[in-house]
């Protein structure tokens, strides 16, 4: 994933490990600067770890294949700072998802402004797995979006963070009020 950095110094250089007698041969400084160069990338990656397995810290290339790790899709819509709270929170997100309260925390990870949600408050339950959605129960959530000014927010991301965080049988309706 991480490409090779043109002059980029091994903090380690092999020669050092060596015996000195090695440091006057001109042949084995040079060789070994080539090892250097190979594994100085590795060795400042290794160094980082803890940084790049911190969502909020990696380096963007490397946050979209952290979010593999915890299944999470991210929308190219949302800010790079709302990916990285979502990939955070991932483990919460999951934990509550298909509530409201999920849904809520999830819109307000991507969407930068004053979000409100409103439901039907219809309840369905069966014995069977898997039953026929039930008709006499209507299940829907309508969401308002309400951006900071000069906030990126989309519908488009609003949509896709409801799909996501919602149970499938609830139809949703999603309002973006310009501020």
């Amino acid at each position: 994933m991480r490409a090779g950095i043109a002059e980029l110094a091994s903090p380690h250089p092999l020669i050092g490990l060596l015996p000195s007698i090695f440091a006057d041969d001109s042949f084995a400084v040079r060789w070994t600067e080539g090892f250097d160069q190979v594994l100085a990338p590795v060795i400042g990656t290794v160094d980082c770890l803890g940084a790049y397995v911190d969502p909020l810290l990696a380096p963007e290339d490397f946050t979209r294949w952290l979010a593999g790790w915890f299944g999470v899709l991210l929308d190219e819509n949302w800010s790079m700072a709302a990916q990285r709270a979502v990939i955070a929170e991932a483990v919460a997100l999951y934990r509550m998802r298909g509530t409201m309260a999920g849904l809520r925390r999830h819109l307000e990870l991507v969407v930068d402004g004053e979000v409100r949600i409103e439901e039907s408050g219809g309840v369905s339950w069966s014995v069977r797995p898997r039953p026929e959605p039930p008709t006499d129960v209507e299940h829907w959530v309508r969401v308002i979006v309400t951006p900071a000014p000069r906030s990126p927010t989309s519908k488009a991301a609003v949509e896709a963070v409801i799909r996501a965080a919602k149970p499938v049988g609830v139809l949703h309706s999603v309002e973006v009020i310009e501020p």
